[in-house]
């Protein structure tokens, strides 16, 4: 991702803030200003994710694209979060041999790549397994 870009989506990559339809109860992810429900987006509130879930589906990246060769292979996973909303990432800090679907995993906010020649960070949101008995606030 471009480092201007990522400037542009500070607040969702960061916090990760959603929207949520006050009417119908949907939660989008990456926020809309518009949705099916609320066409003038009247309707829609700042909403922010939790930030514990559990692997809803995963597949295990052999052959990755050129910025990620380093990191090969790794997992991109759908996370269910607790509230039901479902978000794409990397699950880290794991043995993808022993992943499991419905297995507990927590957000925590990583380094995501490099770009470019002068070594560009990007930063964002990746999943990692959660340790039984400790809480996030």
């Amino acid at each position: 991702m471009f480092p201007s870009r990522t400037w542009r989506e500070n607040p969702q990559r960061y916090r990760l803030e959603a929207v949520k339809c006050s009417k119908e109860g949907t939660v989008f992810f990456p926020p809309r200003i518009v949705t099916p429900g609320s066409l003038d987006g009247s309707t829609l509130e700042p909403y922010v994710l939790p930030d514990n879930g559990t692997v809803y589906t995963y597949t295990v990246i052999e052959t990755p694209p050129s910025q990620f060769k380093d990191a090969a292979p790794y997992v991109v996973a759908i996370i269910e979060l607790e509230d039901g909303t479902r978000i794409m990432c990397q699950l880290t800090d794991c043995d993808p041999a022993k992943l499991e679907i419905g297995q507990k995993v927590k957000l925590e906010f990583r380094r995501v790549q490099t770009h470019g020649e002068h070594g560009v960070l990007s930063y964002g949101y990746k999943a990692v397994p959660a340790i039984e008995g400790v809480t996030t606030v």
